[in-house]
């Protein structure tokens, strides 16, 4: 899964692929002056209303996020028997 952190003025901002659409509103915003850009949420929910403006720092990375490993059943130990003391 890939994942791009957005960081703005020192804040960091994870987001789900894809980010063009999202790019092309912050480039947009710089160009007129500033603007509010919606960033969106990485799960869910309404997202963060950012003001972007000239000569603010913005760095994007992109992060490639293994999916979790299965997890492995441990062996159960029967704790009514001496045996397993």
């Amino acid at each position: 899964m890939i994942v791009h952190r957005l960081t703005v003025d020192g804040k960091d901002y994870f987001l789900p692929d894809p980010v063009d659409d999202l790019r092309s509103k912050i480039l947009e915003a710089v160009r007129a002056g500033g603007g509010y850009v919606t960033i969106p949420p990485l799960r869910g929910g309404p997202g963060v209303d950012v003001l972007f403006s000239p000569g603010m720092p913005v760095t994007w990375a992109q992060i490639e996020v293994d999916p979790p490993a299965p997890r492995q059943e441990e062996p159960r130990v029967d704790i009514d028997s001496f045996d397993a003391l």
